[in-house]
């Protein structure tokens, strides 16, 4: 589990926040500053060799995402944050639709992979169409996304792994249905990739978008895309900055310091997460959903299937989700409350901005968080 490896985790915090953010890794922290104190920072593609250092350290945590994400080198681009990327990548393919076309987003997903499509479909004259889950389990399967397509449909855009629910959707099979159709496929995996193995290229996806803050980085934003597509498609940029792919997706001067923090964190999970998988972090998920149900005026959200991702969404009976959250704080437990982002599903639940508690598990927790979580809640 490596918690060794997280200097925030030594306090006496019990950290279910994760789905929100996670605690750095110490190779990701050393990493950042030894960038700054090497005398390497420097802007990319000059004439010293400081310069050139910087180039190497792009190219080299392109390579260790592509590797992380499936993909090619050439097709990763960074950006401030998954919201950021999204909506400039919606913002070019919304140029390449018009009246009568149509874009199919999903309920389950994080409004950063909805509300972009939403406004580029929109200024486009485009129509939006929701797929919706299974009500009771909140399950997405390939049916209910093939239920929203027709002949029209350009693009759907739909999630890897639930932010809130953890549901875990067949990404593959999706695709299938997106290609079938005509169709074009932008997935989700920032709470997909601290979880499950994510590969664009075995999935059949167009482009897959993530944020490194999720799996132990820092805050920057990846995308992995087809670089063909990345050269068909023409972001907003300025006049002088290049326009060779990934590089045109990129506004301004990359993060250079973060992208060392960045490669560290990929070489953890290509090192140390994906080889073992996830089977410890499962039973830990098990345990935390059948410890929720087993408490009185707990309602979980969804069912738990195999392969979700270890979160919890729930309401408790009489209690404001943000009372809890603070009750929880107050014996130094961290849990989010609110719709976390989930808008589109919160209101279709009838949970309203008040949403629901959602408490997550990420690798470097183990069953005491669990047992201390669920012993102050049940009190």
């Amino acid at each position: 589990m490596d918690r060794e490896r997280f200097p925030g985790l030594r306090d006496d915090w019990v950290r279910l926040d994760g789905p929100a953010g996670t605690q750095a890794l110490d190779d990701a922290i050393e990493a950042a500053a030894a960038w700054w104190r090497s005398g390497d920072p420097a802007n990319a593609h000059g004439p010293f060799p400081q310069a050139t250092a910087t180039d190497a350290l792009v190219w080299s945590t392109r390579e260790a995402c592509a590797e992380l994400l499936g993909g090619e080198p050439e097709g990763i681009a960074f950006g401030e944050s998954m919201t950021s990327m999204t909506m400039r990548f919606a913002a070019a393919v919304g140029r390449t639709l018009g009246p009568g076309d149509e874009v199919v987003v999903t309920r389950l997903d994080h409004d950063g992979n909805v509300r972009p499509w939403v406004i580029a479909a929109e200024r486009a004259g485009a129509t939006v169409r929701f797929a919706e889950p299974d009500r009771r389990t909140l399950a997405l399967e390939p049916g209910h996304v093939a239920a929203a397509l027709s002949e029209r449909t350009q693009w759907i855009a739909f999630t890897a792994t639930s932010n809130v629910t953890g549901t875990a959707p067949d990404v593959a099979a999706i695709c299938r249905v997106a290609r079938d159709a005509g169709a074009r496929t932008y997935v989700d995996a920032v709470a997909a990739v601290p979880h499950r193995r994510v590969d664009r290229r075995a999935w059949g996806a167009d482009a897959v978008v993530c944020s490194a803050y999720k799996w132990y980085g820092p805050h920057v934003g990846v995308l992995s895309a087809d670089p063909a597509l990345l050269a068909a498609l023409h972001p907003d940029k300025l006049v002088p900055s290049p326009d060779s792919v990934p590089e045109r997706w990129e506004l301004g001067t990359l993060p250079f310091e973060q992208l060392a923090g960045l490669r560290a964190a990929a070489r953890f999970m290509l090192d140390r997460v994906v080889p073992h998988g996830w089977a410890d972090e499962q039973a830990l998920g098990d345990k935390l959903d059948a410890g929720l149900r087993a408490i009185d005026g707990v309602t979980v959200l969804g069912e738990r299937r195999p392969g979700d991702a270890p979160t919890r969404w729930f309401t408790l009976a009489g209690v404001e989700p943000e009372n809890t959250a603070r009750r929880l704080a107050g014996r130094r437990i961290a849990v989010w409350s609110g719709t976390n982002y989930a808008w589109e599903i919160a209101h279709w639940l009838g949970l309203g901005d008040a949403g629901a508690v959602r408490a997550g598990l990420v690798h470097y927790n183990d069953a005491t968080d669990v047992d201390r979580f669920l012993d102050v809640l049940a009190g």
